[in-house]
């Protein structure tokens, strides 16, 4: 009798979670209160910086171009990512609360993935933006149109959406038992897949795609600038080269923020055997933090159109 009431019990030690567990900095967690207050600050400049650049794009008619609607969407893409990120690694270094809803966190994981390709995708456009404004100045304009630029933003938005749509849904069908603790403040797709107790495959290779998507336009943008450099070296005047390739600055930090930490975390989570969970943390952490609050920064210090009409708004007189 005891065995036939024995096999009907629950089986506790694959008991389906509902909730998951996000971790601030190990071994910090005394100070995790003081540690709030630059990432605070972080989140503020970031969404202030990119406000004032989608504020003065928009109020100045000067500024209504191919290059400036492009900087437009990377604003609107770092603001998805800063507001993705930011209510839960508030509650964990503000609040001290690590608990997310396993809902909450997929849904969580689909904005952050999908903000993340739109940037990418953003970064790639610049490129072919910045290798059409260098080998065809004249036919520019007449190239990328109001019109084409809202069609190419719009076209690349959907990508992204239809890129990562599945992810959230091969993460529900999932069963999570035991293990909950996830390794970043935030939901992470890979972090989360591997709590997973039934088969995770589709997950992992789906990941891998998406992951592979986002890297060919790495690969794209490498490629935009062989051909920017083969114009340039073409370019009989030395001032004229330092004056084409000026206007890539901006655009090629904003390319290294962005990639660096991303390929980096990517290739820890993927290959690293004896990875620090440290810094693995503080990588994560950086990819979401420093491209939002970098890249106004650049745009508004290496681009004179954008600093002075900042400068201006701000009642300063430009230099």
């Amino acid at each position: 009798m005891r065995d036939l009431f024995m096999m009907f019990l629950p089986n506790t030690s694959e008991v389906e979670i509902s909730t998951f567990l996000l971790i601030g900095i190990p071994g910090l967690e005394r100070v995790h209160i003081w540690i709030s207050i630059p990432i605070c600050l972080m989140y503020l400049v970031a969404i202030l910086g990119n406000c004032t650049i989608l504020f003065v794009i928009r109020s100045e008619s000067s500024l209504h171009e191919p290059m400036y609607y492009f900087l437009s969407m990377l604003a609107l893409s770092d603001l998805g990512l800063s507001f993705s990120s930011l209510p839960t690694m508030l509650r964990i270094f503000l609040f001290n609360i690590m608990g997310i809803s396993a809902d909450a966190c997929i849904a969580q994981e689909f904005f952050i993935h999908g903000f993340t390709d739109m940037e990418s995708s953003v970064l790639l456009i610049m490129s072919f933006d910045r290798l059409i404004a260098i080998r065809n100045p004249l036919r520019y304009n007449a190239i990328l149109t109001s019109t084409r630029v809202v069609q190419i933003g719009l076209a690349f938005a959907i990508k992204s959406i239809l890129l990562v749509l599945p992810l959230p849904f091969t993460l529900k069908r999932l069963r999570y038992c035991n293990k909950r603790l996830l390794s970043h403040s935030y939901c992470f797709h890979q972090d989360i897949m591997k709590l997973a107790c039934s088969d995770n495959r589709v997950n992992f290779y789906y990941g891998l795609f998406v992951a592979l998507c986002m890297m060919s336009d790495s690969v794209f943008i490498a490629i935009s600038y062989v051909f920017i450099l083969k114009t340039v070296l073409g370019i009989a005047s030395h001032g004229e080269r330092l004056k084409a390739l000026n206007t890539c600055v901006s655009h090629i930090c904003a390319v290294l923020i962005f990639y660096v930490p991303i390929i980096t975390l990517a290739t820890m989570h993927r290959f690293g055997k004896h990875k620090s969970p440290l810094a693995m943390i503080l990588i994560a952490d950086a990819f979401l933090l420093v491209p939002p609050l970098m890249n106004p920064i650049v745009y508004c210090v290496k681009t004179r159109q954008i600093r002075v009409k900042v400068l201006e708004k701000l009642g300063l007189k430009p230099k």
